[in-house]
């Protein structure tokens, strides 16, 4: 028997296949909605479900929802409450993916003011495995498509509207045979993956894109940047990186919620040094990894741990 499946929406859980918008939904028609996209990893020897930094990731949402004029009834405390909630109820004993989705919900069409459309907020939990195949670097595709700019649509945050670009940016790149895109800014220095942070190694110094190259400011980029720093003794740079510099690169690789960390072998047919993982990519790998599913106590306090019960 199928266990039943638990969403929330309209301030209660309710089952999966009754959390539904109508046609009408403002945030359906204009992208007016906020999200994130939040790992919980099955720790098989705990027997529990790790949500990895659950607290930033509901600031970074309630920081989109100021931008966009969403109202939340709920404090990051209340978001959290209502996510482990909902997760032990659900049950599931494996790895899973939480989409927080705040959005104007209103039966609206042609009214372009967000201060007069209310406000709706939902989650959905489900099973969730590799978003990218991680046994092997990936090749990568420097998109036609740029990163739109922070003055024509905030990028620090996760607005849907927004991914429309990363979108195409994507399916460009598979059809061309590659497995990920890379965006340009409007001036042409790089900004990130399609749903990802980029690094790069440069005379053995990482550097990533500034917070003002219109990147989102990544939970797992943070986290990296930090593990980085207190685990090798390597601060992060943040600067321009030219689209050429990665050509050049030691190392180049990508970091976000569903993608973990990965390394870009090969760029626009060109290999990356040796097309391998690189040393570096490979310890912040093995780090980053063992913090997400719980295995390493320093970092205890960027996990949330959860018991499934079901039901």
């Amino acid at each position: 028997m199928t266990q039943q499946a638990w969403a929330f929406l309209g301030g209660k859980q309710i089952p999966l296949e009754d959390a539904k918008v109508g046609v009408r939904t403002h945030a359906l028609h204009y992208g007016t909605a906020v999200f994130e996209g939040i790992r919980g990893n099955w720790n098989e020897r705990t027997g529990k479900v790790v949500i990895f930094r659950l607290k930033e990731h509901y600031e970074r949402l309630l920081r989109g929802c100021n931008i966009l004029r969403i109202d939340l009834p709920y404090s990051v405390y209340d978001l959290c409450k209502i996510t482990t909630d909902l997760l032990e109820r659900n049950g599931y004993r494996e790895d899973v993916y939480i989409r927080p989705l705040a959005f104007k919900g209103e039966q609206l069409v042609a009214n372009l003011n967000l201060k007069t459309v209310e406000d709706e907020f939902t989650i959905v939990i489900v099973p969730f495995g590799s978003y990218i195949d991680n046994t092997r670097p990936l090749k990568c595709q420097t998109s036609s498509w740029r990163r739109p700019m922070d003055s024509s649509m905030p990028t620090g945050v996760k607005i849907s509207g927004l991914y429309t670009t990363s979108i195409l940016a994507k399916t460009e790149a598979i059809a061309a045979g590659f497995d990920e895109a890379i965006l340009l800014n409007q001036d042409g220095t790089v900004s990130e993956g399609s749903g990802e942070n980029l690094f790069m190694v440069r005379d053995g110094v990482i550097i990533t894109p500034s917070e003002t190259d219109n990147c989102l400011l990544g939970i797992t980029r943070d986290s990296v940047i930090r593990l980085a720093g207190e685990e090798l003794g390597m601060d992060v740079v943040q600067r321009h990186i030219h689209r050429s510099e990665l050509y050049l690169a030691e190392e180049v690789f990508l970091t976000g919620t569903a993608a973990h960390v990965i390394a870009v072998g090969e760029l626009d047919h060109r290999a990356i040094s040796t097309g391998e993982t690189g040393p570096i990519t490979k310890k912040l790998q093995d780090l980053y990894f063992s913090s997400v599913v719980g295995d390493n106590d320093k970092y205890s306090d960027w996990c949330t741990l959860v018991s499934p019960s079901g039901g």
